[in-house]
């Protein structure tokens, strides 16, 4: 099997690697394409993944369709050199197109309920559409869904054991306490409803927050001058052994509440738009909190309970456990629904 793989964001990296490595030891050829957003390319060069640069973030909705169409043409470029039996990527709108006009299946995978324009033009297209089980959206097309996130592609026990020892090069001392603070910049396509939090607000939830121990920022976009020595340093590829041992996550990333929620870490998700995942950890079980934006003040009020000890580290555990219990390892999923369907013979 030759797979093309197309990398749009950092989080992909995560989502795909685990895959591709399993791919590989199977005897199957992968390709990358990449897109440069924050820091995809330096992810994929830390875990050693080779890949093709196709396209570099553009902002605006007039510079993402511009990205669009240069993509869509480059990965053509890709496909008939390469020649997958199959592509894959998270959101999809150029392995659709491409593979639509080229003949190549596109297996979509996806979990942003509200991206409503552009799922209305890429499911159609696509081979399949694999979403967690919890996905809330209407898919038109194939539809394929497993019991699990994305998150659970490498934060699964089976991918991911939290390493202590990782979290001198972010600065920290071994039992130090530190709470982590997300900030986003809104410039995806999917993120047109949002307005984000006011540079107020972001002050007030990292005061809040240095009361009970450090403060680490991680922000797409850029910081004021008083919070810019809180800013996140360290290797990235090591992230989630970050997450892993802090006692709070907060923020307007759906994905990082979620991988705080997968580590048994409680999140605080603040943004206009909800996610099916998001409500699952939130409803199954208890270790991820979303708010709108105008519940701003309930949010500041529930990370205060959780700073002093709304959810104890049992019950933490246990829904961690039952969590794990009832959720799968993604990519394991992953590896055996593209052997059964693209696998000659």
């Amino acid at each position: 099997m030759r797979i093309l793989i197309d990398i749009l964001h950092p989080a992909h990296v995560h989502f795909f690697r685990n895959f591709h490595a399993e791919m590989s030891k199977r005897g199957h050829q992968l390709r990358i394409t990449a897109r440069a957003k924050e820091c995809s390319i330096e992810l994929l060069e830390r875990y050693g993944l080779p890949y093709q640069l196709i396209s570099v973030q553009r902002s605006g909705q007039l510079g993402l369709a511009a990205e669009l169409m240069q993509r869509t043409y480059r990965l053509a470029q890709v496909i008939r050199a390469f020649r997958p039996t199959v592509m894959t990527g998270i959101m999809g709108p150029s392995i659709a197109l491409a593979g639509k006009i080229h003949r190549v299946p596109a297996v979509v995978f996806y979990d942003t309920e509200f991206a409503a324009q552009t799922n209305w033009f890429v499911y159609p297209l696509a081979y399949s559409v694999c979403t967690p089980d919890c996905y809330e959206g209407e898919v038109r097309g194939t539809h394929r869904t497993y019991a699990g996130y994305h998150e659970l592609a490498y934060l699964h026990p089976n991918r991911f054991a939290p390493d202590p020892g990782k979290l001198e090069a972010f600065g920290l001392s071994p039992g130090e306490p530190y709470s982590i603070v997300r900030f986003v910049s809104w410039q995806a396509i999917h993120d047109r409803r949002e307005g984000g939090l006011t540079v107020e607000q972001k002050r007030e939830l990292v005061r809040l927050l240095e009361q009970h121990g450090r403060v680490l920022i991680s922000s797409e976009g850029p910081l004021p001058d008083d919070l810019q020595d809180k800013k996140v340093g360290g290797p990235i590829q090591d992230i989630h052994h970050l997450l892993a041992f802090a006692q709070l996550i907060v923020g307007e990333s759906a994905t990082m509440a979620s991988e705080a929620g997968v580590l048994g870490v409680p999140a605080v998700f603040i943004a206009k738009t909800g996610r099916g995942y998001i409500n699952d950890q939130e409803r199954r079980y208890g270790l991820v909190r979303h708010f709108t934006e105008d519940r701003f003040a309930e949010a500041v009020e529930t990370v205060t309970g959780l700073l002093h000890g709304m959810l104890p580290a049992d019950l933490r555990t246990r829904a961690r456990e039952q969590l794990l219990s009832e959720k799968i390892d993604v990519t394991e999923w992953m590896v055996s629904y593209f052997e059964q369907q693209f696998s000659a013979g």
